[in-house]
């Protein structure tokens, strides 16, 4: 720690060694460990998965990860982080329609629960591609683990769109919008959550149809976003650019959900004979 005085520069090195499958971490210093160091350690065990503090002195901090891989199935992980993502995109569209900061913040505050949910899928990938033997006892071969990342990385992606709608509801809170202005992202915003919900439908069914239907949504989404930024807005400024922000939002999100389909398609045609 001697070299290291940003408490962000320190944060990104334990997510990256939790990421890359270490058991046990060693935070230390020729000097005392000052309150930063501290504080930016605890912080870090109170959001990822696994690790804590088992070790403590002046000059040093021990963190050791308890979770075992066979404990979070990656499948579970996926399906909490989509639960999650959801209510937060539903969410995001009801403060948007109801003007409600408070319900706009929660949304906010509840990206930090899918990242280290997202961190744990990446965690789990990397020590599966690394050890066969517990791929083979957890019955995830090394290919499955890396789709499974793959689509918790694109869940997360959506994840931070919503808080994205979200953080531009407080520069609209003060305008009048126009009912069919707030009609038109309402619509965009549901289509985006159905391809998103469907896609994981997709996945569990392993449902081929359904994920080719997802793509081809994205084509009526992306016209939906269109009218929404084409839509005439009295106020330019500020306001027209966080409804653009919302829209472009809206369609990444339909985005992120068709490349979730794509894996399905790629996955179902690894495992069958169609080629």
């Amino acid at each position: 720690m001697d070299d290291i005085l940003d408490p962000a520069h320190l944060f990104r090195l334990l997510i990256g060694a939790y990421i890359m499958g270490y058991t046990t971490i060693i935070i230390s210093a020729k000097s005392s460990i000052d309150t930063m160091v501290r504080d930016t350690v605890t912080e870090f065990t109170q959001m990822a998965v696994g690790p804590e503090i088992i070790e403590e002195d002046d000059h040093s901090i021990t963190i050791t990860d308890f979770l075992s891989p066979t404990e979070m199935p990656f499948d579970k992980t996926i399906r909490r982080m989509h639960l999650l993502v959801r209510v937060m995109h539903e969410d995001a569209l009801k403060a948007l329609q109801e003007q409600d900061l408070i319900k706009a913040e929660n949304v906010i505050k509840r990206d930090r629960d899918v990242d280290r949910l997202e961190w744990l899928v990446a965690r789990q990938s990397n020590i599966v591609l690394r050890n066969i033997s517990l791929a083979k006892k957890i019955g995830v071969m090394p290919e499955e683990a890396s789709n499974f990342y793959l689509i918790s990385r694109a869940i997360e992606r959506i994840g931070d769109h919503a808080v994205k709608i979200a953080e531009n509801i407080p520069q609209l809170s003060t305008k009048k919008l126009d009912p069919q202005l707030i009609k038109k992202i309402t619509k965009a915003g549901e289509l985006a959550q159905s391809i998103f919900n469907r896609s994981i439908e997709a996945w569990i069914k392993r449902d081929l149809d359904l994920a080719n239907k997802n793509i081809d949504q994205k084509k009526e989404l992306v016209e939906l976003c269109e009218e929404i930024t084409d839509h005439p807005i009295k106020s330019k400024g500020r306001t027209y650019i966080s409804i653009s922000y919302i829209a472009e939002s809206i369609r990444r999100t339909g985005e992120y959900s068709g490349g979730i389909s794509e894996i399905v398609i790629n996955n179902l045609i690894r495992d069958s004979e169609i080629i």
